[in-house]
């Protein structure tokens, strides 16, 4: 579905659950397709988003975000990605070559999952060369889905973090996606926003300017694992900076970071 009909079919739904008839003609803007015609169009198009759910009185209905609204920071559980990969399309040929998911709960930072990636794809020359991973690397490593069920399970219940999150997002979605799952849903943070945000003295935000504006060390650059762990030491000391601005809450976090 494009992001065009999936935003007017949540916001057509928010107002209630509407019959495949109704959205048909509202949301598709097929005034003559009804009955079965209307059931199979809808369900085609929202049966395997799960943002929208199907009742037993033949209605759809949108899914509700998770209810983080009003939880304090301190409470939420983060899941901080970093995925090493081919090139910059998500969608248009390159793969993911290692993944790694830290999870940050309170003090606590722990690698939940880390692992090289077959991308089925040639690595380019310079991708080698800046993060040391090369076809023959990668060669006997697993393919995405057959990993794919162990990062849903790391990212579940957590808040999805990185260092530029669209970036991040769009490989792991279109990963998840391609091996025939559903991408799941997951509030996102980027902690690039954050830094303009709660850092504006700062004027580069890449992750090298930030680590050495809050003195932070690493041993493995450009390699998943060691830039997702970097990446947690900044969300911790962003999220302590918040706390100073008397931000503590994870809606006040987004007003402030949308």
């Amino acid at each position: 579905m494009s992001a065009t009909l999936a935003e007017r079919a949540a916001l057509y739904l928010s107002e209630g659950p509407r019959g495949p008839d109704d959205i048909a003609r509202d949301v598709l803007g097929l005034a003559r397709a009804s009955g079965v015609v209307a059931e199979r169009l809808v369900a085609a198009l929202l049966g395997a988003d799960p943002r929208f759910a199907f009742d037993v009185e033949g209605r759809w209905s949108s899914v509700p975000e998770p209810a983080l609204a009003s939880v304090p920071l301190a409470e939420l559980s983060f899941a901080v990605v970093d995925v090493e990969t081919t090139g910059m399309r998500a969608r248009n040929g390159d793969r993911v070559t290692e993944v790694a998911v830290v999870h940050v709960d309170g003090a606590r930072t722990q690698v939940a999952f880390e692992s090289l990636v077959n991308p089925e794809v040639a690595i380019p020359p310079y991708i080698a060369m800046l993060t040391g991973i090369d076809d023959a690397l990668v060669r006997a490593a697993p393919r995405f889905e057959e990993v794919a069920d162990q990062v849903l399970a790391a990212l579940n219940g957590r808040v999805f973090v990185a260092h530029n999150a669209r970036f991040d997002w769009a490989f792991v979605s279109a990963e998840i996606e391609r091996a025939g799952g559903l991408a799941p849903r997951v509030q996102r943070l980027c902690t690039v926003r954050m830094t303009r945000a709660l850092v504006p003295e700062l004027e580069r935000r890449n992750l090298d300017s930030v680590m050495q504006f809050f003195g932070i060390e690493a041993d493995h650059r450009h390699r998943a694992a060691g830039d997702a762990l970097v990446t947690a030491a900044v969300l911790r000391r962003l999220l302590a900076r918040a706390g100073d601005q008397g931000i503590e809450s994870w809606r006040a976090l987004r007003v402030l970071v949308p």
